[in-house]
């Protein structure tokens, strides 16, 4: 097993109160697997990639990438947020090759590194061009090929598709496939999204409402290239819905008046406002 998490719990002490994020987390996967965190809003999944990123602490357990243990942020992990966090002053290729050059890393080969991953996401011709000059999708596809130059072992993605149309979204996923399967590294990718997850991972990790835990790993054993038309990926979809109904009716008691019900709210996850498919 490459990336291991055992017993990973986080709690968050305010002066008044104690909030369990997330409680008993034990995941573990194989090298190469395209892993995507499901589930309601507040369920930990950002919290729960942050903690693998080293970026925050859990309160309990233990998280190990190829049997060292994760402690801190490293090289072995790459990071992608919903912002593509570009530096607004730089180029396209000076923004690729920003990480690099942080590393110490030669400027030719910062430079044939750059090119390279910018190649894979068809983005050479704009190696010049400032992020003013680019739309969203173009930015977050400088941004992965951003995070790809620093060779990490595990890419860590958090809602990085969130922000944009529907028909952008569509284009990105298609692209990562493409990527995800070109440079074989694992990828952790959070989700609200049923169709997304479903479309992307190999394992569907579905969270339960807060705190969160495991509610179920859903192993997607279809081929690839993935259209969202496939009717084997819809049958898949439904099955995995079934299962976060749940979840979201939970979060639905605590957080809307109590007259609602998701009867009355046929729309669960519509893919342009992080609510998709109807049930």
């Amino acid at each position: 097993m490459s990336l291991i998490i055992k017993g990973i719990s986080k709690k968050f002490v305010s002066k008044h109160k104690e909030t369990v994020t997330l409680e008993d987390i034990n995941l573990s996967f194989e090298k190469g697997e395209f892993i995507c965190l499901l589930g309601p809003s507040g369920c930990g999944k950002s919290t729960l990639l942050n903690i693998i990123a080293g970026l925050e602490k859990p309160t309990d357990g233990k998280m190990f990438l190829y049997d060292k243990e994760i402690k801190d942020v490293g090289v072995d992990r790459a990071m992608m947020f919903q912002d593509s966090a570009l530096f607004p002053w730089l180029k396209v290729i000076d923004n690729v090759e920003f990480g690099m050059k942080m590393a110490g890393v030669s400027k030719a080969e910062r430079r044939e590194k750059a090119m390279k991953y910018l190649k894979m996401v068809h983005l050479t011709k704009f190696k010049d061009s400032y992020v003013h000059e680019l739309s969203g999708g173009m930015r977050q596809r400088v941004a992965l090929a951003r995070a790809l130059t620093l060779d990490s072992e595990v890419l860590l993605m958090d809602e990085p598709f969130s922000a944009l149309d529907s028909q952008t979204k569509s284009i990105l996923q298609i692209q990562l496939q493409k990527v995800w399967w070109e440079t074989k590294k694992t990828i952790v990718f959070v989700t609200h999204n049923v169709e997304e997850a479903v479309l992307l991972a190999d394992k569907v990790v579905l969270m339960s409402a807060n705190p969160g835990k495991v509610k179920r790993v859903f192993d997607i054993k279809l081929g690839r290239p993935r259209t969202i038309e496939s009717k084997d990926l819809a049958y898949v979809i439904t099955e995995v819905m079934k299962e976060l109904r749940e979840e979201v009716e939970k979060v639905a008691k605590d957080e809307y008046d109590s007259d609602w019900s998701i009867e009355k709210n046929s729309i669960l996850y519509d893919s342009d406002n992080d609510m998709g498919v109807g049930i």
